[in-house]
């Protein structure tokens, strides 16, 4: 599928944005407070902010309840990088029988993940939820190597800093066991909230900083293919999904594009070992 065909006009709305750009302080400073600034948000929007996450159980086949996991296992194990208060997690555990699924939900915000422990569907037993800056921290600390069947990225590499955005694929790599599935969704390129940045929000090229500090990267199929690739995974599937987000009352009619992938990682390793370190990247959304 091809990359969306720009109007005129949208071309134009893409130059203005070229013409003030953030400065190079202010990008190293939302790097260092990125932490701060989703632990703001979810001070101020607590689990008010995004509806649970049913679609991703339609989505994504995977995620539907199977009798065995990994290696014979009895139960399915479950990452989550980037859970904030589990809008993903907490209803995909509804799905299971008790005992079948075990879900590992981290996130960069510690506000986040004392609101994902406070809900009531949270269960010990179930989740463990925990802070984890991916981008700085090994995930296997916690999760153990080759240990999960299936890492969800939903929302959440656009929130990191593409520089960093290979190490986070390494790191997550390296907790899913061998043939273990990476499901994602995220902003695709030239989608309409991409569009609408004013001139002084625009970091680098398709990355930008929203009016909290929080920032979104918008991604290509080419461009990701070549971030998992070059991290070991096979492609399954890579693919655009336009939807349109429609408001009667507002008379609102506003086309979205997002892009959603599979990606695996093979039976036999045989990727740049030279990256098999865990200082990677981060998280949520």
């Amino acid at each position: 599928m091809q990359d969306k065909q720009l109007t005129d006009d949208e071309k134009v709305l893409l130059r203005k944005q070229d013409t003030r750009l953030v400065s190079q302080f202010l990008s190293e400073k939302l790097e260092k407070e990125a932490k701060k600034h989703w632990d703001l948000f979810y001070k101020r929007n607590e689990t008010r902010f995004y509806k649970d996450r049913h679609w991703t159980m339609r989505e994504f086949e995977e995620l539907a309840f199977l009798e065995v996991g990994a290696n014979g296992k009895k139960y399915k194990t479950l990452l989550e990088v980037g859970c904030g208060v589990g809008n993903l997690v907490l209803p995909l555990l509804e799905s299971y029988p008790q005992g079948k699924l075990f879900i590992y939900a981290c996130d960069l915000s510690p506000r986040a993940i004392a609101q994902l422990k406070a809900d009531p569907r949270y269960s010990s037993q179930c989740i463990m939820g925990f802070e984890c800056d991916i981008t700085s921290e090994n995930i296997c600390d916690t999760t153990g190597m080759g240990s999960v069947d299936i890492v969800t990225l939903v929302f959440t590499l656009s929130a990191i800093h593409p520089d960093k955005l290979r190490g986070v694929l390494v790191n997550v790599r390296e907790a899913l066991r061998p043939g273990g599935l990476v499901l994602f969704r995220d902003y695709g390129l030239y989608d309409m909230a991409q569009l609408r940045f004013k001139p002084g929000h625009k970091i680098a090229h398709n990355l930008y900083m929203r009016q909290d500090g929080t920032r979104s990267y918008f991604f290509s199929i080419s461009y990701l293919a070549e971030l998992f690739t070059k991290a070991g995974f096979e492609i399954i599937s890579n693919y655009y999904i336009h939807r349109k987000t429609v408001n009667i009352k507002e008379e609102l009619d506003v086309p979205r594009i997002f892009l959603q992938g599979k990606f695996r990682k093979p039976e036999e390793q045989c990727c740049d070992t030279s990256l098999k370190v865990c200082v990677c990247t981060y998280v949520c959304i």
